[in-house]
């Protein structure tokens, strides 16, 4: 046992003495800035595109604005349709309403 795992030990450290010799290149001071320069751009986009996703308002205000530019097209291209969204969600509005009203008198 305690030899299998010396050998297991031996072998991952010789690997890791083999990874870090071949990346152990020397870099010059400018190559390691320009990393360390492209690891920072990298980060910050990152971290933008993760708060641009969890950032539910403005999520909201995007995909409303979207609806609202589709719906304008829709209105200059084709405004029967569009008339035709819209008397269909007056109906459901109107038809909730009176559903919600009724539960409300059945109580």
């Amino acid at each position: 046992m305690s030899t299998e795992v010396n050998t297991t030990t031996h072998e991952a450290v010789r690997g890791s003495v083999a990874a870090v010799t071949v990346e152990a290149v020397p870099r010059t001071k400018t190559e390691l800035r320009a990393e360390a320069a492209r690891a920072r751009v990298e980060l910050a986009q990152t971290l933008d595109a993760i708060e641009y996703r969890l950032n539910v308002p403005r999520q909201l205000r995007v995909r409303s604005r979207l609806a609202n530019v589709r719906l304008r097209e829709l209105g200059e291209k084709n405004p029967l349709a569009l008339a035709g969204i819209v008397l269909g969600a007056a109906t459901a509005a109107v038809g909730a309403i009176w559903l919600g009203v009724r539960a409300v008198q059945r109580r």
